[in-house]
């Protein structure tokens, strides 16, 4: 640094000494600047306590007049919690609202082990909605009184006890919870006394409102939801859903005899005696990944101008395992999705009867899925046999297919067509006599894949490295792909697309297939290979079960055909007179088929 920086420097700092030294207020000025921010100081803290006076007289007014409104001494109160408990659930009683708080399901945890609370916590609402004396009235925030305390039954013996909520003496509204030893039942009364006069004299009807907020107790949170959303039975018995895909809701205009809360496999389910006379539902799925959905009903209960009105309900909570609701009646068990149509009945009057038969030995649940495939498939073995014995005769018939196909081209195939119908004709031959029989499987094949993930058995239940075969295992996990979002392989769904990719190429080694269709039978087994990854290890196993099986059925038939037996037959079969006449069908297949071909000719004139 030469001289003249140097004198720069030191010039520059002696200035902003200087500046510093020169602009500094003065002791007069100091005192001056105090005053000020004093008196600000002291106007805020007047302005503050002004707000704060205004606000305290404000609240003590509002309060003076909700105190003296309708039900104004039951605004405040003490917040205490009744414990009703049986053999099977544990539920909290509030004194505000009078509203269940929470419920537990004391011999069922969550998949991380935790105690199972099918709902806890103040987001959840239950209470009546009316007017009186032009106010609305919600009973979930006001506060109930009860004499009761904890109680605790089991068995046959049975206990209650009443929270009230008064407006006067002689009116007032009571809650009367019930619980047995031996279910999963919590029975509710609602009375209402005296209050003729004190409803709006416009209203004929009260509304009962519930709202929950369900959180995440299965390990698949995306299956929980697919398989969870609100229930409904109407008077006649009919029970319906509201979509479990996306949000949605439902005013219901009829009489409703029950409305459920549920879950993949457990339900909160209100279930009115008389009934509810209509009312509005939704349901919603949380922003929250930890919570599940959330569901809301407005129920519409028929309120008569006397002096006692009385509501008796109940309360389900429970898991979803058919004979469990079944058991309790009023149709819950529709809850459970058994599939469409025929897969429905077949689910229904077939498969949950096995089962529970074979659930009845207590053996271990591997075993029992086993012995139900070896039973399904010894069923259906007659189907299996038609259609290997139509596959043997079209793969005897191979020889002359391909004559015909070199003799006739491939430039024209409307007559290949018809020279392949009179071989079949010839021959004695259906064609789809493989595939009909294969049809016919196919309902109960599609039932299992309801069956299972539906399963409440099979929740918790282990099979090898499986740790729980209501869902699907994951002995390797990774960060989520793109796209297709996979975070897991399921070892399960490896063994069974092995065994299905081992079997197509069997059938195809003994069937000759080329073409399209040597290669279709690949690439379904790889497509399901993603679609069943994240479904339930009980269903995979099961199919696994099903194409070893069917796999080993196919090897004894193929013993006991015989080729060059099933080709004398056919040969037989050609000599006969009526294999030269022509069926309806082929008439009019070959009718149709001429006409394509002359149709075809006119386009290429």
């Amino acid at each position: 640094m030469d001289r003249n920086s140097i004198t720069g420097l030191v010039l520059i700092f002696i200035i902003i000494a200087g500046s510093f030294y020169l602009l500094q207020p003065s002791e007069e000025e100091l005192k001056r600047e105090r005053q000020l921010q004093d008196s600000l100081a002291r106007a805020r803290a007047g302005i503050e306590q002004v707000d704060r006076d205004t606000t305290v007289q404000q609240t003590t007014a509002l309060d003076s007049a909700l105190l003296s409104g309708p039900f104004g001494n039951a605004i405040q109160g003490e917040d205490r919690v009744v414990t009703l408990e049986n053999d099977y659930i544990r539920a909290a009683i509030s004194t505000k609202g009078g509203r269940v708080k929470s419920v537990e399901l004391k011999n069922e945890t969550t998949y991380d082990g935790r105690p199972l609370m099918l709902f806890e916590g103040d987001q959840n609402k239950f209470g009546l909605f009316f007017s009186a004396a032009g106010k609305n009235i919600i009973t979930n925030d006001l506060y109930f009184t009860t004499e009761g305390g904890d109680i605790q039954v089991t068995g046959q013996d049975s206990a209650s006890v009443t929270f009230r909520l008064s407006y006067a003496p002689e009116k007032y509204i009571d809650y009367i919870y019930s619980i047995k030893g031996d279910d999963h039942n919590l029975g509710f009364t609602v009375v209402t006394k005296g209050l003729q006069d004190v409803v709006a004299p416009t209203e004929s009807q009260l509304v009962l409102n519930w709202e929950a907020v369900l959180s995440q107790k299965e390990k698949d949170m995306s299956s929980e939801r697919q398989r969870s959303t609100l229930y409904y039975s109407l008077a006649d018995g009919e029970v319906d859903h509201l979509n479990t895909a996306k949000d949605d809701e439902e005013q219901l205009d009829e009489r409703v005899e029950w409305v459920s809360f549920k879950q993949h496999f457990f339900s909160n389910v209100l279930v009115a005696e008389n009934g509810f006379n209509g009312g509005k539902v939704n349901v919603y799925t949380s922003a929250d990944r930890d919570i599940v959905k959330l569901f809301s009903a407005n129920l519409r209960l028929d309120f008569s101008r006397q002096d006692i009105n009385t509501y008796p309900m109940h309360f389900f909570f429970g898991p979803n395992q058919y004979k469990v609701l079944k058991a309790h009646g009023y149709g819950l068990e529709k809850q459970i999705d058994m599939g469409w149509g025929p897969m429905k009945w077949i689910n229904r009057f077939i498969t949950i009867p096995v089962f529970s038969f074979l659930d009845s030995f207590n053996w271990s649940y591997g075993l029992v899925i086993l012995i139900l495939t070896v039973m399904l498939k010894l069923v259906l073995s007659p189907l299996t046999y038609r259609s290997y014995v139509s596959m043997a005769k079209m793969r005897v018939l191979k020889p002359e297919m391909d004559q015909i196909k070199e003799k006739v081209g491939q430039d024209n195939p409307t007559l290949l067509q018809q020279e392949y119908l009179k071989l079949y004709k010839q021959a004695g031959v259906n064609p789809l006599g493989g595939c009909i029989p294969l049809l016919l499987q196919m309902p109960f094949t599609i039932a299992f894949f309801f069956f299972f993930p539906n399963l409440f058995e099979l929740r918790g239940e282990s099979l090898l490295w499986v740790k729980d075969l209501s869902t699907y295992d994951s002995p390797i996990t990774f960060p989520p792909l793109p796209l297709i979002g996979m975070d897991h392989i399921s070892l399960m769904c490896i063994l069974m697309t092995v065994a299905t990719l081992l079997s197509t190429w069997y059938n195809n080694s003994i069937s000759g297939a080329t073409g399209q269709m040597k290669y279709i039978g690949y690439f379904m087994p790889l497509i399901f290979l993603f679609v069943l990854n994240s479904f339930p290890a009980g269903l995979n196993y099961y199919y696994l079960l099903s194409t070893v099986f069917t796999f080993g059925q196919q090897l004894v038939i193929r013993q006991l055909i015989n080729d060059d037996k099933i080709l004398a037959i056919i040969e037989a079969n050609k000599k006969k007179p009526e294999a030269q006449k022509k069926s309806k069908f082929q008439q009019r297949m070959e009718e149709y088929m001429r006409q394509q071909q002359a149709q075809g000719k006119k386009g290429k004139k």
